[in-house]
């Protein structure tokens, strides 16, 4: 056996009285135990949040959106979207017409973005499960209805499929300029059939109306803003992403979810690293009592280090000891907090005993939960790292000068 480990190991578990050293070496474990143990909860929390919220946009988001690399409006050609239909791999495709309007219900106003959206538009969005009020109907017997955000439903107050139809405003795209506001104004009426709930961003800006109906009220008749695309489970995104913007050419620009959510992905990745940080410097804190018990504990064991000098050990053998004494906080600490985090959280998981406050408002009624290997990975090796400087310090300037100066050796 290794004999530094050894004794270091005799220092910390071997039976002895219980001073002030003990208390603090254990308070050092224990510390390191509690802020490894948080670190590991806390960010599978955020994983567990940051799954519920993606999953939310991808049902509304498709796997693939197609858009023109400069301007607004396409018209699409046939033989390019047989073309992409064919792709191996693509389920479904849907042609999209976005544009701002001016929603009234009443008395109430708000402006909002009018998704037309083609009739297989279910097939490639998810958005039909994602329904709080009414259900998914866009057509039924030649009559158009909407659906809209959950938030525009607050703010407007809409009563479903009633008499009273909500009125879509937007400025004519063409004509003579006229004194009178009601002459430069489009407007239509429907029904509204349905409420969908995703997330805040979506549910207080999107309405969802027919293709056909969005393109004569906008005064784009036969064209479009996007095509959204569907794959098959399992299909290469990226592959058919490159075979998509081929088929189309450099006009258009072919985006998968990352892009088409590119600052969310990124702002979550920052508050992800910010919530890491901060513990660490938390974990970074409570590894200082390791400097404070090496130090004392190299002073308390001045006898025992005479007796290992006298017994033939080297400078370096003694300082390995108070290394590996160090060592041995940290990395015990750290085994202890990630085994209770992950134990924690399996809880969690499991029986979901911590519940959200004003359950059944939200979509989730527990605090989700998502373990990942890398974050437990990232945080053991952090957390040993940080243990290792810990113990290294006191160890290499408090022993430097001490060790060669026999003076301080001497019993009292």
């Amino acid at each position: 056996m290794n004999f530094p480990f050894y004794i270091a190991k005799r220092y910390l578990i071997a039976k002895k009285s219980h001073n002030a050293i003990n208390i603090i070496a254990s308070i050092s474990l224990a510390g390191i135990a509690v802020g490894t143990m948080a670190l590991i909860v806390v960010l599978s929390v955020f994983n567990g949040f940051d799954n519920v919220v993606k999953s939310l946009i991808n049902s509304f988001n498709p796997d693939l959106k197609v858009i023109l690399a400069e301007g607004k409006t396409f018209a699409p050609d046939a033989t390019q979207l047989n073309r992409i239909r064919s792709i191996q791999g693509i389920a479904a495709l849907a042609t999209v017409l976005e544009e701002k309007a001016l929603l009234r219900y009443d008395e109430r106003q708000t402006v909002a973005i009018v998704k037309g959206v083609s009739e297989n538009y279910t097939g490639v969005s998810g958005i039909d499960s994602m329904m709080a009020a009414g259900e998914f109907r866009l057509s039924d017997q030649n009559q158009s209805y909407a659906i809209i955000g959950q938030g525009i439903n607050v703010f407007l107050n809409v009563m479903l499929n009633s008499p009273r139809q909500m009125g879509i405003y937007v400025p004519k795209r063409a004509g003579k300029v006229s004194l009178d506001p009601e002459r430069s104004i489009n407007r239509k009426f429907l029904s509204v059939s349905g409420v969908f709930m995703i997330e805040q961003d979506y549910d207080s800006k999107y309405i969802i109306v027919p293709l056909s109906f969005a393109q004569d009220l906008f005064e784009y008749p036969g064209r479009l803003t996007a095509l959204e695309i569907k794959l098959d489970p399992g299909a290469n995104a990226k592959k058919i992403r490159q075979e998509v913007q081929l088929a189309l050419g450099n006009d258009f620009l072919v985006q998968n979810r990352y892009q088409q959510n590119e600052v969310f992905y990124k702002t979550m990745q920052m508050e992800k690293w910010a919530i890491f940080l901060i513990l660490m410097f938390i974990l970074i804190v409570a590894s200082f009592n390791i400097i404070g018990t090496l130090t004392m504990l190299i002073l308390e064991k001045r006898t025992d280090i005479l007796t290992l000098r006298n017994l033939g050990a080297s400078t370096r053998v003694i300082k390995r000891i108070f290394l590996f004494e160090g060592w041995l906080v940290s990395v015990g600490g750290a085994l202890a907090g990630l085994a209770a985090g992950l134990l924690i959280c399996w809880l969690q998981i499991r029986f979901e005993p911590i519940k959200l406050q004003g359950s059944g408002t939200f979509i989730i009624d527990a605090y989700p939960v998502l373990v990942k290997a890398a974050d437990v990975a990232a945080t053991g090796i952090t957390v040993i790292l940080i243990g290792f400087l810990a113990a290294w310090l006191p160890v290499r300037f408090v022993t430097r000068k001490l060790l060669t100066d026999n003076t301080w050796l001497r019993v009292e």
